[in-house]
C-alpha cells in the first residue's frame, strides 16, 4: 500500500499570504492533513486484514518538512518518500499528481494506492484521480469503505443518495472520505520508531518530472480579496399579508 499524504500549515494558527504569490506561506512547521490519516488508518487495517504487507508514504512539501510524514510513521507506516524541491512552489494540481505518481514509482509501486478526497488547504479535489490517470490505473473516488478480495478492490462509494457498490481490479488508486475510519493516535513507542523508519528526499529532476512550478502551471492567482460582509436581512413581520411578502421576495430572486 501507498498513501498520498499532505503536509499542511496548522489550521489552528492564522495562515498568512505571500504577497508576492498570493499563495499560502508554508516555510513554517507543516503537520499531517487530517483528511490524510483516514488514507493512512485504511491502509494498516487492509495490510492487518491480508496478513503481511507493507505501507508506505509518498508526500510534496517545501523546505525538506517531514513533520507531517512522521505522524503517519508514528501510525504505522514503513517508510516515505519525501518531494521538496524549491522549483515545485507554484505547481498546479496536475504537475503534483504527475510528481506524487512519479514518487509511488520510485518505491516500486503498489497494489493499491489511497488518497483522501481533498486536501484541507487546496480543496481541489482532483490530485488522486490525475495521479491514476498519469499511472494508467483504475479510479474510484469517495471510498466510504474499502475491501480487498483477492485481486478486487471492493468499494462503497459515496453518493448523494446513499452509495454504490463499486469493484474494480489492482492496483488502483482509490480517494477516501473522512469517517471511513477512525484513525489511531501515534503511541510513545510508535513515535520513538518515527525517527529511524526510512524518509527519503528527492527533487523533481530526481523523479524526472518537468515543467513545475509555476512554469509548468496553467494557472496563476492574480489577486485576494476578502469576502463581502454578510448584509442584514429583512425582517417580514406578519399582519396577515406576509405570505405575500415572501412570495414578492422569491419572485424577486427568481426561484419562484
Amino acid at each position: 500500500m501507498i498513501v498520498c499524504v499532505k503536509q499542511i500549515p496548522d489550521p489552528a494558527l492564522p495562515g498568512e499570504l505571500d504577497a508576492s504569490t498570493n499563495t499560502l506561506k508554508r516555510d513554517g512547521k507543516l503537520i499531517l492533513d487530517e483528511s490524510d490519516s483516514y488514507g493512512v488508518e485504511m491502509a494498516l487495517q487492509l495490510v492487518d486484514a491480508a496478513g503481511g504487507g507493507e505501507v508506505s508514504i509518498v508526500s510534496m512539501a517545501p523546505n525538506g518538512e517531514v513533520s507531517g510524514m512522521r505522524t503517519a510513521l508514528a501510525m504505522g507506516a514503513a517508510k516515505g518518500v519525501l518531494v521538496s524541491d524549491p522549483t515545485l512552489a507554484g505547481s498546479d494540481a496536475l504537475t503534483t499528481a504527475k510528481v506524487l505518481a512519479a514518487a509511488t514509482q520510485k518505491l516500486g509501486g503498489a497494489d493499491l494506492i489511497i488518497a483522501g478526497t481533498e486536501s484541507s488547504d487546496g480543496y481541489t479535489g482532483t490530485v488522486p484521480e490525475q495521479m491514476a490517470e498519469v499511472l494508467g490505473l483504475p479510479s474510484v473516488t469517495f471510498a466510504k469503505s474499502v475491501a480487498v478480495d483477492g485481486g478486487a478492490l471492493k468499494v462503497n462509494r459515496q453518493t448523494e443518495e446513499g452509495y454504490d457498490e463499486v469493484t474494480c481490479p489492482m492496483p488502483a488508486v482509490v480517494s477516501v472520505t473522512a469517517g471511513v475510519v477512525e484513525p489511531r493516535y501515534p503511541s510513545f513507542k510508535g513515535i520513538m520508531a518515527a525517527k529511524s523508519k526510512p524518509l527519503d528526499t528527492v527533487t523533481a529532476a530526481d523523479l524526472g518530472v518537468t515543467p513545475v512550478g509555476w512554469g509548468g502551471a496553467d494557472q496563476s492567482i492574480v489577486d485576494v480579496a476578502q469576502a463581502p460582509a454578510r448584509e442584514a436581512g429583512e425582517v417580514v413581520v406578519d399582519e396577515g399579508d406576509a405570505h405575500l411578502k415572501v412570495v414578492a421576495f422569491l419572485e424577486g430572486l427568481k426561484v419562484i
